[in-house]
């Protein structure tokens, strides 16, 4: 059990009795609910793309446009260091950590498929905002609108793939929010590289664009089924059965049901979710694992950094303004390729094996780029072309890694790991503190790489070996564990026993005024 390795062979409650089949019916309600994960990887290609198209630039951030074309045939790390630039880009994430509080609630008592629904119009709202702005104001509106519909849809898609998926599968299906994502990302940057040679309003067709993945969004959200868990956490016996009959493909279903029951019992008899996630002992690996570590080392990686300022970093490297769009489509690509191989392997080789091994070549490839970097850039002249190809193999490897390993791993493992008493709030944690480290990072790489320069990549490094070890001694295999009983695993936990063992305290109350 050395490092944490633990497996899932420990002893489950009625696991060995569930029993399944693949129907038509999960796979629609799957597909439909995954298309949530759109929303947020099409905006993460559409702005990156946006902010390094001279229209655009022109409109709302003439000083950066001016920069840009002193710097125009040189290498330069500070051409696009601009904090109201960033804003445009980080503030949607800021709506999105304080819009997923809300996102709960909705998700808990209203359920996973309303707040899918809420997400998609918001989202849509937001695109219709930027597509027509005329000034910052308007801009910052919109990405707030955007901002609000991406907390609601990664606060309830997440949870409604796991909750629907059967545990021996359960990673594999989880995975179709990543690779919406990515595909939504490859999306954006295709249409990026189109829409830049339509002049003047081109950057307006890619902002307004977004308004389709919200649209296919919202109709996937309007004909889904509710959730079984959600369905009997509502008091919705007899319709919780009936739905996980036939996403099962079987009447027989008496041993999920009692498990879906024994958990919804101990869910209402929680009154303050958030408290308890906070403050009982037996919720202490969640919390730290899933709540708190796992999303904020995804974003730490450094990855949203190139999916959000690709095209952008690519010219500072004194690429051309189409020539950095058509190499971001490689990235986009590459995230794609991580997801399906994340998707068809994951179920068989586990999560931790992703994590570390793919963590490995994350900090190689890291390395590499700070070490070119270092030798050849930052003198005023352009990089030599086989060196600028050579950044964007390394780039790309390291983007198949994270889209195989941190990046569905990242939603995946912690939608994984809550119990239903405290799903929805922790849920809620996961998208808040990921949202306030994805804009933390949106908001100061620009100005990182002006200052540290290529010392940026050995910082990200640095992370990447920090948090493999995280999970190298803390984070016990979930693979095949059906998702009502994951609990279990920390009880044997070499680690993680010690402190959910020990005598439960009661749950802190709020000091007396």
């Amino acid at each position: 059990m050395a490092g944490g390795g633990f497996t899932s062979e420990v002893s489950l409650k009625r696991a060995h009795l569930y029993e399944y089949r693949i129907t038509g019916y999960f796979v629609i309600a799957c597909v439909m609910a995954a298309l949530g994960g759109s929303l947020f990887g099409f905006d993460l290609g559409v702005s990156g793309g946006v902010t390094s198209m001279d229209d655009f630039l022109k409109d709302f951030f003439p000083k950066v446009y001016k920069r840009k074309q002193l710097h125009l045939h040189e290498t330069d790390y500070c051409k696009y260091d601009n904090q109201i630039l960033t804003l445009f880009t980080s503030s949607l994430y800021f709506a999105a950590l304080l819009s997923t509080f809300g996102a709960s609630y909705v998700t808990r008592i209203k359920g996973r498929r309303i707040s899918i629904i809420c997400g998609s119009i918001s989202f849509f709202s937001g695109a219709i905002v930027n597509a027509a702005s005329v000034n910052i104001p308007m801009l910052l509106i919109g990405r707030i609108l955007l901002g609000v519909g991406i907390g609601f849809s990664n606060q309830s898609v997440p949870l409604y793939l796991s909750e629907m998926a059967p545990a021996k599968i359960r990673g594999a299906v989880n995975q179709m929010f990543q690779l919406t994502t990515c595909l939504g990302i490859l999306i954006a940057n295709i249409i990026n590289y189109g829409t830049e040679k339509i002049h003047p309003w081109g950057w307006r067709l890619s902002l307004g664009s977004a308004t389709l993945p919200a649209i296919l969004m919202f109709i996937g959200g309007y004909f889904l089924p509710e959730t079984p868990n959600s369905l009997v956490e509502q008091g919705k016996l007899e319709e919780g059965r009936r739905v996980l009959e036939k996403v099962r493909g079987t009447t027989k279903v008496d041993a999920e049901f009692a498990d879906l029951i024994d958990a919804s019992s101990e869910a209402r008899a929680i009154k303050h979710p958030f408290r308890n996630l906070f403050f009982r002992r037996k919720n202490r690996p969640q919390l730290i694992l899933g709540a708190l570590g796992i999303p904020m080392f995804q974003q730490l990686t450094g990855m949203n950094s190139i999916l959000f300022y690709a095209p952008v970093f690519f010219q500072s490297l004194g690429m051309g303004s189409v020539t950095s769009l058509y190499s971001s489509i490689f990235t986009g690509g590459a995230l794609v390729v991580g997801a399906l191989i994340s998707m068809s392997l994951v179920d068989k080789c586990g999560r931790r094996n992703f994590f570390l091994c793919n963590g490995t070549i994350m900090f190689c490839c890291m390395v590499s780029v700070a070490v070119t970097l270092g030798v050849k850039f930052g003198q005023g002249v352009t990089l030599p072309k086989p060196i600028s190809i050579f950044l964007v193999v390394l780039i790309c490897i390291f983007v198949v890694c994270y889209g195989s390993s941190w990046g569905p791993l990242g939603w995946l493992v912690p939608s994984e790991l809550f119990p239903l008493e405290t799903r929805s709030a922790g849920q809620s944690m996961v998208v808040c503190v990921n949202m306030i480290f994805t804009a933390l990072i949106a908001q100061c790489f620009l100005v990182s790489l002006c200052h540290l320069r290529f010392g940026i990549f050995l910082v990200f490094a640095g992370l990447i070996l920090g948090m493999s070890c995280f999970i190298y001694f803390l984070l016990p295999e979930t693979k095949q564990v059906p998702i009502e009983e994951v609990y279990l695993l920390f009880q044997n936990h070499w680690f993680w026993k010690k402190i959910v063992t020990e005598q439960e305290d009661v749950v802190a109350k709020p000091p007396a005024a």
